[in-house]
C-alpha cells in the first residue's frame, strides 16, 4: 500500500472531497441557527446540538473500535479507505434528509439525531481520509498532504457562506442572526436538500473514481493484537464522559439557571431601550434596582458556574486519565491494548485533544474579547472580520504546508511559501471586503503572515520540528495576548491560528508513524480525540466568567505547551523505534 512515489490522480480526487466538505460546513453555518430560531431553542436545548456533533465523532469511533474488537476484524481495513469514506458520506446523506424532514415536521430530537448521523458520517470519513491521504506516498511527507487536504477544505469553508449567501438572499452580504430568522421553511429545506444532493455527489465521485486505489489492509486482527482491554478502557471513560455530562445539561434546567433568565430579562428590560441600545441616563431608583439585580444574579450565578466548572473539569480529567491508564499500562503488558501498546498513538490522542479544544476555543471565545474596551469595544458585526481573519489563517497556514506535497524544484518550491500565504491573505480580505466589512484595522496582520512565512523556511518540512516550532510560537501568541491589550493583544490571538494551522497533519504523521496494520485502528482513536472541541473550549467559557475573558486565554497556554512537549518527546521517541519522519526532510 505505501509507495515512495505520491499517487497525484488519487490526491487530486480526494483534495476534490476535502473542497466539498469545507464547503458543506457553510451549509450547516445557516441551518444550524435557523434550527435555533425556527424551534424556539433555550440555552440547553442550543447546549445539545454543538454537544451531538461534538459527541458523534467520538461516539462512531469509539463503536468502530468495539465493533472491530468483538469481531476480531478491522471494518475500515476490510472496507478500505475509499469505501470507508463513501459509507460515511452515505450516512451524513441520510442525516440530512433526517434533519430536513424533522424541520418540516416540527420535531427538535429528531432534528437532534439527524445532525448526529450527519457527523457520525463525518467522524468515518475522518477516520479513513488522513491515513488514506498518508498512504498516498512516503509516509515522510503524509503531513504535506494532509496539509493539502485541509487548505482545500478551509478554502472550501471560506467561500461557502458567500456562495450561500448568494443563493438565499441574492448578495454577497454577511449572513446575519436577523437575516436567517426571517428566512422562509422552504428556502432552508431547498439550501439542506441541497447539501444532502452534495454528499451523495461526492460519494459517487468517490465511488466511481478510477484513480483512487481501494486502500484495504490487512483486516485480520490476531492473538496478540486484540484491543479488549483498550475497549473496556474506553467504555469507562465513556461512562465517566457520561456522568459528568449529565449534571452540566440538568444545571441548565435548574430552578437557579430559570431564576438567572428572568433576572437578566428584567435586567435587559431595565436598561436595554427600544433600539436594543443601553441606556445612558437611568434614575437613582432605576440605577438602585439594577445594582440590586445585577448583585442578585452574582450570588445565583457564582456557584452554578462553579459547579458545571467542576463537572466539566471531571469529563476532561477522564479522558486525560483514561488514556495515561492505558499507557502506563501497556508498557507493562502490551497484550490487549491494540494500538494504544504505541506510546506516541496515545500521547498523540492528548495532542489532538488539546489541539481541537484551543483551536475551537480561541475562535468561540475571541469575540467576547474584542467586545471589551479595552480591545476595541467592537460591536456583534464589527466582530465578524476579526473571526474571519482566526479561521482564515488556518487557510493561510495550510496552502503554505501543502506546497510540498508537489514534485516541484526547490526554488520554485521556496518562492511559492512566499507568495502563497500572501494570496491567501489577499483573498481572505478581499471576501470579507465583498461582504461588506471594514478590513482596513486588518491591514497590518500581514506582518503577522510573514512571521509565519519565516517559520515555514525554518522548519524546512520537518513534521517535528514544525509542530514543536509552531507550537513555541503559538504559545508566545498567547502569552502576549495574555500581558497586553488593543491591536497587539488582538493580532496575537488572531496569530494563534497561523500557527495552528499546520498541527493537524504533523499530529496525525507523528502519532501513526510506525504503526503498520494498526493505521486504521489509530486513526480512529485520534478522531474520538476531535471530543476536546466540545470539552475545552465551554472550561474556557466557565473559566472567564470566574477571572474574566482575557485571562482565561492561559487555557491555550497549557494547550500548546503540551502540543511542544508532544513534539520533542515523540521525536525522540520514534527516533529509538528506528522512525524519523524528519529526516532526510531536507531532500523530499
Amino acid at each position: 500500500m505505501q509507495t515512495t512515489k505520491t499517487n497525484y490522480g488519487a490526491l487530486s480526487t480526494l483534495t476534490t472531497v476535502f473542497f466539498f466538505w469545507g464547503f458543506i460546513a457553510a451549509g450547516n453555518s445557516i441551518f444550524i441557527p435557523f434550527c435555533k430560531h425556527y424551534f424556539g431553542l433555550d440555552q440547553f436545548q442550543s447546549q445539545l446540538i454543538d454537544f451531538a456533533f461534538y459527541g458523534a465523532y467520538y461516539l462512531g469511533a469509539l463503536g468502530l473500535f468495539v465493533f472491530s474488537t468483538l469481531t476480531k476484524k478491522d471494518l475500515v481495513s476490510t472496507w478500505g479507505y475509499k469505501k470507508s469514506i463513501v459509507n460515511g458520506l452515505l450516512f451524513s446523506a441520510l442525516g440530512a434528509a433526517m434533519m430536513i424532514v424533522s424541520v418540516y415536521l416540527n420535531v427538535f430530537a429528531a432534528m437532534l439525531f439527524g445532525l448526529f448521523i450527519v457527523a457520525l458520517g463525518f467522524s468515518l470519513q475522518q477516520t479513513a481520509a488522513n491515513p488514506f491521504m498518508i498512504a498516498l506516498g512516503d509516509e515522510k511527507t503524509g503531513s504535506n498532504r494532509i496539509n493539502l487536504g485541509g487548505g482545500i477544505n478551509s478554502f472550501g469553508t471560506t467561500i461557502g457562506p458567500v456562495v450561500v449567501s448568494l443563493a438565499l438572499f441574492g448578495s454577497s452580504a454577511a449572513i446575519s442572526d436577523e437575516m436567517i430568522s426571517k428566512l422562509s421553511l422552504s428556502k432552508v429545506i431547498i439550501l439542506y436538500a441541497c447539501v444532502g444532493c452534495l454528499f451523495l455527489g461526492v460519494a459517487a465521485l468517490f465511488g466511481f473514481s478510477k484513480k483512487l486505489p481501494q486502500g484495504k489492509m490487512d483486516s485480520e486482527i490476531g492473538q496478540n493484537e486484540k484491543a479488549k482491554k483498550t475497549m473496556l478502557t474506553m467504555l469507562v471513560v465513556t461512562g465517566l464522559l457520561a456522568a459528568c455530562f449529565a449534571p452540566v445539561f440538568n444545571s441548565y434546567r435548574s430552578e437557579e439557571a430559570k431564576q438567572l433568565t428572568e433576572l437578566k430579562a428584567d435586567l435587559d428590560q431595565l436598561t436595554i431601550g427600544e433600539d436594543n441600545n443601553p441606556l445612558e441616563n437611568l434614575t437613582a431608583e432605576q440605577e438602585a434596582t439594577k445594582v440590586s439585580i445585577q448583585k442578585e444574579i452574582h450570588t445565583i450565578q457564582t456557584p452554578l458556574e462553579q459547579k458545571r466548572m467542576f463537572w466539566l473539569s471531571g469529563g476532561i480529567l477522564s479522558v486525560l486519565g483514561g488514556i495515561l491508564f492505558a499507557n502506563r499500562s501497556a508498557k507493562k503488558n502490551e497484550n490487549g491494548w491494540g494500538a494504544m501498546k504505541y506510546p506516541q498513538l496515545s500521547l498523540g490522542m492528548l495532542a489532538v485533544f488539546v489541539y481541537v479544544g484551543v483551536e475551537v476555543a480561541i475562535g468561540s471565545n475571541l469575540g467576547e474579547l474584542l467586545k471589551r474596551k479595552e480591545f476595541g469595544a467592537f460591536s456583534s458585526s464589527e466582530v465578524t472580520p476579526f473571526i474571519a481573519m482566526y479561521w482564515g489563517s488556518l487557510m493561510i497556514g495550510r496552502w503554505s504546508g501543502s506546497i510540498n506535497a508537489f514534485d516541484l524544484k526547490s526554488q520554485t518550491k521556496s518562492i511559492l511559501k512566499f507568495i502563497v500565504p500572501l494570496v491567501a491573505f489577499g483573498i481572505i480580505l478581499g471576501i470579507c471586503s465583498i461582504s461588506g466589512y471594514r478590513v482596513d484595522m486588518l491591514y497590518w496582520y500581514v506582518a503577522c503572515v510573514l512571521v509565519q512565512i519565516l517559520a515555514f523556511y525554518i522548519a524546512n518540512d520537518r513534521p517535528a520540528f514544525s509542530l514543536a516550532l509552531f507550537g513555541v510560537l503559538g504559545l508566545i501568541c498567547v502569552i502576549i495576548g495574555l500581558t497586553t491589550s488593543g491591536t497587539v493583544a488582538i493580532y496575537s490571538f488572531l496569530s494563534a491560528g497561523l500557527f495552528l494551522s499546520i498541527m493537524w497533519p504533523c499530529i496525525f504523521s507523528l502519532s501513526l508513524a510506525g504503526l503498520g496494520k494498526h493505521q486504521a485502528q489509530g486513526s480512529g482513536f485520534l478522531v474520538m480525540m476531535i471530543l476536546g472541541g466540545g470539552l475545552i473550549p465551554p472550561i474556557q467559557g466557565k473559566l472567564s466568567d470566574i477571572i474574566g475573558i482575557q485571562p482565561s486565554f492561559i487555557v491555550g497556554a497549557i494547550c500548546f505547551t503540551y502540543i511542544t512537549f508532544f513534539a520533542i518527546f515523540v521525536n525522540k521517541l520514534l527516533k529509538k523505534q528506528g522512525v524519523s519522519l524528519d529526516s532526510d526532510a531536507v531532500s523530499h
